[in-house]
């Protein structure tokens, strides 16, 4: 009976943590890792991870009633992710055939776009604004990676840009 209890202790403290979740811990050191990471492709790997715990802690903030802290973490978001992109589209890659890079990064753009729109759900109209803006800028750098991905797609005029 014992040894039960003891095999399932660490799942009953992660979950009686209140407010501190795996995400929010990692954030710190995947930030440090994306920062010191000088090739784009393994940068643009990081970025679901970065994505998940970044938007814990923007969640967070905004359930604290701290909406600017939260605009800024998603500024800093959207500026990794482009420079992500310009770091990738440097390396002029084929993204069609090797996707190693572009696909994660659209991953985490696409994660982001859907947390986004949960989050404004919650907020006035006044608040949404710069919200919205920022979606706007995500949305513009995912449909430049979707056509790097999808090269076949550039002539399609139905998709405006």
């Amino acid at each position: 009976m014992a040894s039960r209890v003891f095999r399932y202790a660490p799942i009953l403290v992660f979950t009686l943590l209140p407010g501190i979740s795996f995400g929010q811990k990692q954030l710190p050191e995947l930030r440090t890792r994306f920062d010191h990471t000088a090739d784009p492709i393994q940068r643009a790997k990081l970025m679901p991870q970065l994505e998940e715990a970044e938007f814990q802690v923007i969640t967070k903030n905004l359930d604290e009633g701290k909406p600017n802290d939260a605009l800024a973490m998603l500024q800093d978001f959207r500026d990794d992710v482009e420079s992500c992109e310009q770091g990738l589209d440097e390396k002029h890659i084929n993204a069609e055939k090797h996707s190693n890079g572009f696909k994660q990064l659209e991953f985490a753009l696409r994660e982001s776009m859907r947390h986004l729109d949960g989050i404004l759900v919650g907020l006035t109209a006044d608040e949404q604004g710069p919200f919205i803006k920022l979606g706007s800028d995500l949305d513009k750098l995912n449909r430049h990676l979707i056509r790097e991905l999808f090269p076949a797609q550039k002539n399609d005029n139905t998709s405006p840009d």
